[in-house]
């Protein structure tokens, strides 16, 4: 059976225009797997994230600001006490 053609594409074709490029899916990756638009400080490093209720996004943000630090440097430190409560090493 073939796969049948996404509407977008339908649409696309059915307007004369030059037929789409497809997008690579989640099982056929692109053949680069990395992100060329990503900021140099942010290659080679992977996102961690929780949902929290706001108000604990709010006080991070105040602590960030009241210390002059940012979300991100707090976290890592955070991450490094949790690391070495639990007997590793801090890598963060």
């Amino acid at each position: 059976m073939t796969k049948k053609p996404s509407l977008s594409a339908a649409l696309h074709e059915a307007s004369g225009k030059k037929a789409l490029t497809p997008i690579p899916t989640a099982q056929e990756p692109a053949a680069d797997d990395t992100d060329k638009t990503a900021r140099p400080s942010r290659q080679q490093t992977k996102l961690i994230g929780g949902h929290f209720d706001p108000i604990i996004s709010r006080q991070l943000r105040q602590l960030a600001l009241d210390e002059s630090s940012t979300v991100q440097a707090l976290l890592a430190e955070a991450l490094n006490d949790l690391f070495v409560k639990y007997g590793r090493k801090p890598l963060a």
